[in-house]
């Protein structure tokens, strides 16, 4: 018994030795691997920042203080190819979808209509196309460049903007980059396109007031939205008085008797809609859930250990583990399937708007050529035009509808019936011309 006593007690020592060792050990090897990080961390910043002025457009010197999120930044000059209805391959979309001529007669978009790239090009990209000429304002090139941003401060927005790009925007070298976002003494998130600030104070928003987390979208709302050259002095303006939807920016248009241009075939007062994605994002439900777009496009990742914004801003399709599955607890190819059945529902339905705009583009046409007056055809031409820019809201965001599918499929069934109002209002009227 005594014996049995002494070898439980040698074991339980034992034991316990064993679990201290253990714990000793762990505890040396977790102060091991702190130390290592601590020194990568090191290596990620200088101990020493070097200043930025306040007018440096490349985007080179900021990653001297900046390697990690400068390198990620240069990855935007990749061309990863096409997603399922977007990507930065830079293809003829006329060539691809041969219903927009149709659609944009009239207008430069029926001539040269591209895929975008990433930041990297948005200054060659402006300077190459076809869309560009002697005539064209300085306005257009608001958000391509971080020039853009030294300018309208040493010139005022005004004078910036009723200049010509041929005497101002066509001279700049340096595209999208730290300057439009940050802030180069404290590096904090930053608007610099006043147009945003503008447009948010009509609708009551200080934005010298959001929060970091609302940042991270606002620094993408100065120029991915709908706007417009206001007046004879070309003012960026956004239409957002009413509201960011689709009805009420086509209210404020209608209130200030805006149009782009006419339409060639129809002769309708027409609006071409820009990229509105904050517009359509902020009726989502990850707008609704304090999901920025930064987290999706630029989200956070670890670099040692230390979390880092992505600044390589991308389709999250490409990135889904860190964009997508830092929230969902699906699988991968789940994630890709889910928005793959909004984009393709989106898709078909935007299709068939386009077939029912065309047919009614086709019915006015056939009036205006059997003799039917402006007067006669107003009716049809703004229920053309009210079909059109419902769908071109949908057709030229960036997003195939996943940024809010619900409004999306709203939006585009209210097109697909004005679209045949227009095309019966034409009828119609086709059948009066010939009684007559």
């Amino acid at each position: 018994m005594e014996q049995n006593k002494k070898e439980k007690l040698f074991s339980a020592k034992y034991l316990v030795m064993f679990f201290i060792t253990a714990l000793v050990t762990a505890g040396i090897t977790l102060l091991l691997v702190n130390i290592f990080e601590k020194k990568q961390e090191a290596t990620l910043y200088p101990s020493v920042f070097k200043p930025v002025g306040d007018e440096e457009v490349d985007p080179k010197v900021w990653g001297e203080n900046f390697p990690f999120e400068y390198d990620t930044y240069k990855k935007t000059e990749t061309n990863e190819g096409q997603t399922f209805y977007g990507g930065s391959d830079n293809y003829q979309k006329l060539d691809k979808y041969p219903n927009l001529k149709i659609l944009f007669s009239g207008n430069p978009f029926s001539k040269d209509y591209r895929e975008e790239r990433g930041h990297y090009w948005a200054i060659t990209d402006v300077k190459e196309t076809e869309r560009i000429n002697d005539k064209t304002p300085n306005t257009c090139i608001t958000c391509k460049s971080s020039s853009v941003a030294v300018d309208i401060k040493k010139m005022g927005p005004e004078n910036f903007y009723k200049a010509m790009f041929k005497d101002v925007g066509a001279h700049y070298d340096k595209s999208i980059g730290c300057l439009d976002c940050h802030d180069p003494k404290t590096m904090a998130l930053r608007i610099s396109r006043p147009a945003f600030i503008e447009a948010m104070e009509r609708r009551g928003i200080d934005v010298t007031k959001a929060s970091r987390q609302e940042m991270r979208s606002y620094v993408c709302g100065q120029c991915h939205v709908e706007y417009y050259f206001k007046g004879d002095g070309k003012y960026l303006t956004f239409p957002w008085d009413k509201g960011l939807q689709i009805d009420s920016i086509e209210a404020y248009y209608d209130e200030v008797n805006f149009n782009d241009w006419t339409h060639e075939t129809t002769g309708s007062p027409m609006l071409k809609m820009q990229h509105p994605e904050f517009e359509t994002w902020s009726t989502g439900i990850h707008a609704k859930s304090g999901v920025s777009c930064a987290d999706c496009h630029m989200p956070y990742v670890k670099n040692g250990s230390v979390k880092v914004t992505d600044h390589w801003i991308r389709s999250p399709l490409k990135n889904v583990n860190n964009a997508c599955q830092t929230c969902h607890k699906w699988s991968e190819q789940e994630m890709v399937n889910r928005v793959k059945t909004i984009q393709d529902r989106t898709y078909e339905t935007m299709y068939r708007t386009e077939l029912a705009i065309i047919d009614a583009i086709n019915a006015i046409k056939a009036a205006k050529d059997a003799g039917a007056t402006d007067e006669q055809l107003k009716e049809a031409r703004k229920l053309h035009r009210r079909a059109q820019l419902r769908w071109d809201f949908v057709a030229a965001e960036n997003s195939m509808g996943f940024h809010s599918p619900q409004e999306t499929l709203k939006t585009l069934s209210n097109a697909i019936d004005y679209a045949r109002q227009s095309q019966l209002a034409a009828e119609r009227l086709m059948k009066n011309v010939a009684v007559k």
